[in-house]
């Protein structure tokens, strides 16, 4: 095993997963308001996508990177539109004490939205590229298994974020009164919908047919 790949790929996995954007504000709400369990899976879903992203980006696949690019304006459009709605709801949700969501449906659901959320935005992809340019990540292209170190140190360094946070969460949940829950939820909410509404307006259609320039 390539142990420099590993470790590049763990430095780069914590890199891009601590940076709080709508998918981690989407997690850490999750945690607070259904269990700390079901934020780790979400957060789990985001470690996954953003792991195949890299290990695409490090072996240059055209293929799925192309069809994610031809195809970026209904994935933006489709993702745009549900970050907007789950903002809205989250900031329309009245805090309560509820049982933490522990069966496997609930737990599966949380993991292929941030999942989905994350991998069909072409953007992931991207970053990564211009990650491994500023970092002067060798080319892997047709290495498979050098790939495949790569993509196994970034899925653990971004999952690692992810159960330092679920920890945190399970070892001081009496830190968060129903008010501190309710302030999370309207901003959270608020930034989520906000996310969802930036990531629409950069769309070219809609900006035309809204008459919107930038």
């Amino acid at each position: 095993m390539q142990i420099h790949l590993l470790i590049e790929g763990i430095l780069i996995g914590i890199m891009v997963a601590v940076p709080v954007g709508p998918l981690g504000l989407l997690c850490i709400n999750r945690s607070l308001a259904t269990g700390a369990l079901c934020g780790l899976f979400s957060g789990l879903g985001v470690a996954t996508a953003d792991a195949l992203a890299a290990g695409i980006a490090a072996l240059g696949i055209t293929l799925i990177s192309g069809f994610l690019t031809d195809h970026q304006v209904l994935l933006r459009l489709g993702g745009g539109c549900f970050l907007c709605y789950l903002g809205l709801k989250i900031y329309r949700t009245k805090p309560a004490v509820q049982t933490p969501t522990g069966d496997v449906n609930g737990l599966l659901s949380a993991y292929a939205t941030t999942f989905l959320l994350t991998f069909s935005n072409p953007v992931t992809i991207l970053s990564f590229i211009a990650i491994y340019a500023g970092w002067q990540v060798e080319s892997l292209h047709g290495n498979y298994p050098a790939a495949a170190v790569l993509t196994l140190g970034v899925f653990c360094g971004s999952a690692l974020w992810w159960v330092l946070l679920f920890l945190g969460m399970t070892t001081f949940p009496d830190r968060f009164s129903l008010q501190t829950l309710g302030w999370i939820h309207r901003v959270s909410g608020a930034l989520i919908t906000g996310f969802g509404v930036a990531v629409l307006l950069s769309l070219s259609p809609l900006r035309q047919a809204l008459g919107i320039q930038f």
